[in-house]
């Protein structure tokens, strides 16, 4: 092949994942309506006007299984605040998101993207991966992966800085 033709190639190549890369929600993008009919195993609560954890894990992965407790501490130190959270499955299979949302009996709403309707509008780049929304529906923090106290401590100062923001005028 000619040197030309590769070069085409590498070119075409890159600009392809540069659009997926930009496909992919990211801070400062509207978050996707919550279609209710879309999901098993829940409904998701009503998040406008509110401070919204949306996280997106599966049974499979071990970082998901650690941040449900971190999670369960931020709903009830914040949820009479107007923190929401909502945790979004992306099981195919349904006795595996029953077993573990059983296990770990999260406070906070959660469920099962059925048809990755979700997953895909919002192109979740990692499993766990964390959208923390203000109260105008706009994302204004991304978390791919959980990593432990340092995640915890980031959600903490991210979510009180949000909360302390005034809710936005209709």
């Amino acid at each position: 092949m000619p040197y030309r033709h590769k070069i085409w190639i590498a070119a075409l190549l890159v600009l392809a994942g540069v659009t997926h890369a930009q496909a992919e929600i990211q801070v400062g993008n509207k978050f996707p309506v919550l279609d209710a009919s879309a999901y098993e195993g829940g409904t998701p609560p009503a998040i406008t006007g509110l401070v919204t954890l949306v996280d997106f894990w599966a049974s499979w992965c071990a970082p998901c299984k650690m941040s449900f407790p971190v999670y369960a501490k931020l709903h009830a130190r914040f949820e009479s605040r107007g923190l929401i959270i909502l945790a979004v499955s992306a099981d195919e299979n349904q006795a595996a998101y029953n077993a573990f949302v059983k296990k770990e009996a999260p406070p906070f709403a959660t469920v099962r993207d059925k048809t990755h309707q979700l997953v895909r509008q919002v192109k979740v780049p990692a499993m766990p991966t964390c959208y923390l929304l203000g109260r105008d529906g706009r994302v204004r923090f991304v978390h791919k992966g959980f990593h432990g106290a340092e995640t915890e401590q980031e959600l903490r100062q991210e979510i009180e800085s949000l909360l302390a923001e005034p809710p936005p005028q209709p």
